[in-house]
């Protein structure tokens, strides 16, 4: 773990004092977990982005407060999604010995086989909760659709035995699957159907109201 993020604790805990803080560019937060007392903290806004994009969501790093470092891992960040920027962040001190909870973002390989021949890819689990070791957690979690055919889907069961760590969801749980091609245009067709103009049995229009001589 050769990335170290320091930070700084913090004496008041304000909302102004907060908002002083990202003013200046830093992200207020807190520290706990492992060995730890929970501790108001705060970081360079610029650093903890940083690590952010280089280590991924789920790397565990040295947090350096105020020359006491200790093992930690993100445990939640909260943004601001109007101005796009973390606001503030939790951080969990780990053993690295010991099993955590974490959710990690699954995605799908590229190619598809039932999407070449026009089936629709749908992904229903965006995050698996898994259960590992602090340095045994991935960034992603990659499921291969290459030889998902129309029709088929891809379950939790299905990818289980490939990893080395629990995935916390019964097996029966469906990860992705691909819809056959006309599936979604049947389905609007026949709503319009339903609540469009009555019509003969040739399809055309019908005028309930018009004189039958």
């Amino acid at each position: 773990m050769a990335n170290v993020l320091e930070a700084r604790k913090r004496v008041e805990r304000h909302h102004s004092t907060s908002r002083q803080l990202r003013r200046k560019g830093y992200i207020p937060g807190v520290v706990y977990g492992y060995q730890t007392e929970n501790t108001p903290i705060y970081v360079s806004g610029a650093e903890f982005e940083k690590l952010l994009r280089e280590e991924g969501r789920n790397a565990v790093f040295s947090l350096d407060v105020e020359g006491m470092q200790r093992n930690v891992m993100l445990h939640e960040v909260q943004t601001d999604h109007l101005k796009n920027k973390v606001i503030h962040v939790d951080f969990l001190a780990v053993n690295m010995s010991q099993d955590v909870d974490a959710e990690v973002r699954v995605v799908l390989s590229e190619e598809c086989a039932g999407v070449k021949d026009g089936g629709v890819l749908q992904q229903a689990l965006h995050e698996l909760s898994i259960t590992a070791k602090p340095n045994e957690i991935p960034d992603a979690i990659t499921v291969d659709v290459s030889n998902l055919q129309v029709g088929e889907n891809i379950s939790v069961g299905d990818i289980r035995g490939q990893y080395g760590f629990t995935i916390n969801h019964d097996d029966t749980e469906t990860i992705c699957s691909v819809l056959p091609p006309r599936q979604e245009e049947e389905i609007s067709t026949g709503e319009q159907q339903e609540s469009g103009t009555p019509k003969n049995l040739e399809g055309r229009e019908t005028n309930e109201a018009a004189d039958p001589s």
